[in-house]
């Protein structure tokens, strides 16, 4: 049995929202009385709160979009070329019990779970015994799937726990140590990784609360999390970092070629799967925020409004590190980050969001930065671009690694399959 999140009445939420949109256009009449009495050429109060609840309600269905579900069956996992939702929460586990048995009953209640979270539906139904915890927290209750996906993937480590380390790729191991990188303890390391995205923040917690809630008591323990954030029109427009630049214009092209530089191709239980290569990095924005508007760009190698290559136009014109100004000067600077990258010949997909967790209060600064998620094929893709910025990269003035992880994550579920069912069964 399966539970449809409803509102309090006991409406679909979808409903419940329109009539309490309603209801605040209504309520907030006396505000309008005012404006009525205070301009002679106001409009007349009726038209001006029919007026207001029909935009409210508009409002309402112009996010409809918002609220649609992504299957979590298929060929491929979900979350990975999905377009971006707004809201992360990302979480990184320890895998605590090694019976392999178990870790398959575990991952068998994920499947079924995340089948049901992603759809807008509680794991349970509530229990009409008062005297036990309910099968759901609820917390998402009255509210909507919100293009809620859920990605799962699992490290070297992992394997080496279940005695299966004999079936990990020969490319899958952990990362090397990059220059610059000043690794934190408590954001590195782990066994299981699971990526909540949503266009509501609460229900990407929800989904991961639920997951973990249940496995807790004997099975998982968690490490670390981060939420994070995107911002844009919509999901045509790529998002902008918090150092307002335009995050993921390369996106488009690798997108075109997925099976080339996304999915992997080697007939094992990676087979349709993708590794993803996640990093914490801080962002020193008071630093930046003291940079000229042309150093900015110069440390990019984008125009900072359009996103556009310097020497270009337009977004998504294709990079020319060979233009050069008059003087015979390169036009986009070779210790860029964009230049830097497009001299590996690389592609990957970044599906990064910011985050800000309040004040480092040692340095009375912004706790902030990006939490970089990218797929790739091979994680040799990421290794390489990372290696090419190295100690050159005008990037490392106003950023600094903290947190790294990969993982590999499964290929899509059919229904009947469970998650990682060819690695754990094969």
């Amino acid at each position: 049995m399966t539970v449809k999140r409803l509102s309090n009445t006991g409406e679909p939420s979808s409903l419940s929202r329109r009539r309490l949109l309603k209801g605040a256009a209504i309520g907030g009449s006396s505000l309008l009385v005012g404006k009525a009495l205070a301009a002679p050429s106001a409009e007349p109060l009726s038209q001006a709160v029919t007026q207001t609840a029909t935009q409210a309600i508009s409002q309402e269905e112009s996010s409809a979009d918002s609220s649609h579900s992504i299957p979590f069956y298929g060929e491929h996992q979900a979350g990975i070329t999905t377009p971006a939702q707004r809201d992360i929460y990302f979480i990184v586990l320890k895998l605590d019990n090694t019976d392999r048995q178990a870790v398959i009953e575990l991952f068998k209640e994920w499947t079924r779970q995340a089948a049901l979270l992603t759809q807008g539906n509680n794991i349970g139904p509530y229990s009409h015994n008062k005297f036990i915890p309910p099968a759901d927290t609820g917390e998402a209750d009255s509210l909507h799937a919100y293009n809620l996906s859920l990605t799962f993937g699992v490290s070297p480590s992992f394997l080496e726990k279940l005695g299966l380390q004999d079936k990990a790729p020969e490319a899958f191991k952990p990362l090397p140590h990059f220059p610059r990188d000043q690794l934190q303890d408590q954001y590195t390391g782990g066994d299981i990784c699971i990526q909540a995205c949503a266009d509501d923040p609460q229900v990407a917690f929800h989904a991961i609360r639920q997951l973990v809630r249940h496995a807790r008591t004997s099975m998982v323990s968690m490490l670390w999390a981060q939420n994070g954030f995107n911002a844009y029109n919509d999901v045509s427009h790529t998002p902008r970092n918090l150092f307002a630049f335009k995050d993921g214009t390369a996106n488009a092209l690798t997108l075109k070629d997925a099976d080339k530089y996304i999915w992997v191709d080697d007939k094992s239980w990676m087979q349709g799967g993708s590794y993803m290569v996640v990093r914490r990095i801080q962002m020193h924005l008071e630093t930046w925020d003291r940079t000229s508007y042309g150093e900015q760009e110069n440390t990019f190698g984008r125009d900072k409004l359009s996103g556009a290559p310097m020497g270009q136009q337009h977004e998504f014109e294709p990079i020319d590190t060979t233009l050069k100004e008059s003087n015979g000067a390169p036009v986009m600077p070779v210790d860029s980050h964009v230049h830097l990258a497009h001299r590996t010949g690389q592609q990957l997909l970044r599906r990064s969001y910011s985050y800000t967790g309040g004040i480092n209060t040692l340095t009375s600064q912004y706790d902030a930065g990006l939490l970089f998620i990218s797929f790739q094929k091979s994680p040799q893709q990421f290794i390489t671009i990372q290696n090419s910025f190295g100690n050159t990269d005008k990037m490392n003035e106003y950023i600094t690694h903290i947190g790294s992880g990969l993982f590999a994550c499964f290929p899509g579920v059919k229904e009947g399959e469970y998650l990682g069912q060819a690695l754990l069964e094969g």
